[in-house]
């Protein structure tokens, strides 16, 4: 496993426990998820993808990303305590859209597979009796 694998791995697992822990920003609310973590090759930056069940909507979204980005600097000096890294990557947050059109993709994806079986069938006969003929 490469290094910028293993320090988003660390980033991404300790972000959350801040979150959980540390963080008493009332805006934050405690369902705050950290989705995935990218770190730059030169590890100077982790882009840290959040998503949370209380950002209904895109305000609310952009509230709680404005939030965690103005806190960065609590993040990167809580990081920092907890390894032994010559540098900390500075960390800029993201809203996670995936998880809300997560579902709404597996639903179009089954209604294209459904259209598609229904494309492959022989009009007129049914499968059963195809077989029979043989």
């Amino acid at each position: 496993m490469s290094r910028d694998l293993r320090v988003a791995d660390f980033v991404r697992d300790e972000v959350s426990r801040i979150l959980q822990r540390d963080m008493r920003d009332p805006r934050v609310g405690s369902f705050v998820n950290v989705n995935d973590v990218k770190v730059s090759k030169d590890l100077s930056y982790a882009d840290i993808y959040v998503s949370s069940l209380q950002g209904n909507d895109a305000k609310a979204q952009a509230e709680l990303v404005a939030v965690l980005n103005r806190a960065a600097g609590f993040f990167r000096t809580e990081l920092a305590k907890r390894h032994t890294m010559r540098t900390t990557p500075k960390p800029r947050f993201h809203y996670d859209e995936l998880v809300e059109r997560g579902p709404r993709l597996e639903q179009l994806i089954g209604q294209a597979i459904t259209q598609d079986q229904q494309r492959a069938e022989p009009k007129g006969e049914e499968p059963s009796q195809q077989q029979g003929e043989k």
